[in-house]
């Protein structure tokens, strides 16, 4: 797969927009993926998803090749994200009570899909709940995290990605997966 990447990247530099076109066929879903985890909306996803393509082709000449291209287009993808965090203020909660109805909220207001087995819906509610509780991680923890357990990036990858020493990495998954200890410890004991 390396050898094809390798391919594409150099017919990329030689003016092939085709060849870029697979590039982009090959990674999209997972620089979407990213870009969801990281900011939690599926169309500012999308727009940085898009973005960070952009920015690939037109910077393909400044990639050197001395680490693997999906490292580089992570990185510019997770860079898009954290600027877009930083410059985003909440607007609203999922978790505020809509005016003038009585205790409804957005989240109660999401369409749900056809009943599911109870397993189901309680296996959906974990994993909404870790996604709502990764989002309340500080960026630096949540990047580390995403990157490491949802896109399954080696730790050498993140340190690229994250332009961070290989320990830092390490500091910042193991404070966020703490962090989300924590909070499962504190569900356990109120239930």
């Amino acid at each position: 797969m390396d050898s094809l990447i390798n391919n594409l990247v150099t017919q990329v530099r030689a003016g092939n927009q085709e060849a870029f076109e697979g590039l982009v066929e090959i990674y999209k879903d997972k620089i979407y993926r990213l870009c969801y985890r990281m900011v939690g909306d599926s169309h500012e996803a999308e727009d940085l998803a898009q973005e960070a393509f952009v920015r690939a082709y037109v910077n393909i000449d400044k990639y050197s090749g001395s680490y693997k291209f999906s490292t580089w287009l992570y990185r510019i993808a997770t860079n898009l994200c954290i600027d877009k965090l930083r410059k985003k203020k909440p607007d609203y909660s999922m978790d505020a009570e809509i005016p003038g109805t009585e205790g409804a909220t957005l989240y109660s207001q999401v369409a749900g899909a056809a009943p599911l087995p109870e397993e189901e819906v309680e296996e959906k509610e974990k994993r909404d709940h870790l996604q709502q509780e990764i989002m309340k991680l500080p960026e630096k923890y949540r990047t580390a995290i995403l990157l490491k357990y949802v896109e399954d990036l080696s730790l050498e990858e993140i340190s690229s990605v994250m332009d961070l020493p290989v320990p830092t990495v390490k500091t910042r998954i193991h404070r966020g997966r703490e962090a989300l200890k924590k909070v499962y410890k504190k569900v356990a004991k109120s239930r």
